[in-house]
């Protein structure tokens, strides 16, 4: 779908706004495509603001492309369907103004950029307006971060980089985070680090998605769960439910 038209000088703050959606964050029947590949088939859903969700479902269900499409990613191509965050409308924005508009993608490889240190990183992503919280606050919330400032982002542990992706979608203002993968590739030890950044982020009221292999991790820090199948909602309740529902668990996670 198309980006709306704006004046050059205005393309990188704005993002298409019209009458005001009745949930904080909606998807109304969204269907993407990589390609001839049918993806994402039909999706909707409605979160009420500072809810964490966990979007579970096998390998191959569609999270991934799903996460990407609400964050206007660049692919999957969306072919209809809504996605209103508040009053903004989402599926008319390209990339860049959906991340003006609050939402923060961190990707499963975490996009640390080479050559630059931590606190580079972080500052490269308040360039543009709107700004979230300042570095100092940042370090407040990471001290690990704080002692490693002046260390190149992509020599620190595969931990320490996820709380960097995290810092720097912080560094924005944000409105909904979208958590691809968090703990991907991460050692115990440093998975359970993990786990307590995102209890920060929940204690802080922040809107979160999280698609993670790691089921039963991220069912037991989310209030919500969204399970995907073939690319199609197949449960949308309570994290507590699945985590009781051993047929569900057994159906559609393989746990």
């Amino acid at each position: 779908m198309n980006a709306v038209t704006m004046p050059d000088a205005e393309r990188a703050t704005e993002a298409p706004k019209t009458s005001k959606a009745n949930a904080f964050f909606r998807v109304n029947d969204i269907h993407a495509y990589y390609g001839e590949s049918y993806i994402v088939q039909g999706v909707s859903f409605e979160i009420n603001e500072g809810d964490i969700v966990a979007l579970l479902g096998r390998n191959g269900a569609g999270k991934t492309s799903t996460l990407r499409t609400l964050a206007r990613a660049g692919d999957p191509e969306l072919k209809g369907g809504e996605i209103w965050l508040n009053d903004t409308a989402v599926h008319a924005c390209r990339d860049f103004q959906a991340a003006v508009a609050g939402i923060q993608l961190v990707q499963e490889d975490r996009r640390i950029i080479p050559g630059l240190t931590v606190e580079e990183n972080i500052l490269l992503a308040q360039i543009a307006e709107p700004k979230g919280w300042p570095v100092e606050k940042i370090y407040e919330h990471f001290p690990r971060l704080a002692e490693r400032r002046k260390q190149e982002g992509v020599t620190l542990s595969g931990g320490e980089q996820q709380m960097l992706a995290v810092a720097r979608a912080l560094a924005r203002d944000i409105k909904l985070l979208l958590l691809d993968e968090p703990y991907e590739g991460l050692a115990p030890v440093i998975v359970k680090e993990i786990e307590q950044i995102v209890e920060r982020i929940k204690a802080l009221g922040i809107t979160t998605i999280i698609v993670e292999q790691n089921a039963v991790a991220a069912l037991e820090l989310a209030n919500r769960a969204l399970i995907l199948d073939m690319g199609q909602i197949v449960f949308d309740g309570s994290a507590k439910a699945v985590l009781e529902n051993e047929d569900l668990r057994n159906d559609y996670l393989a746990i």
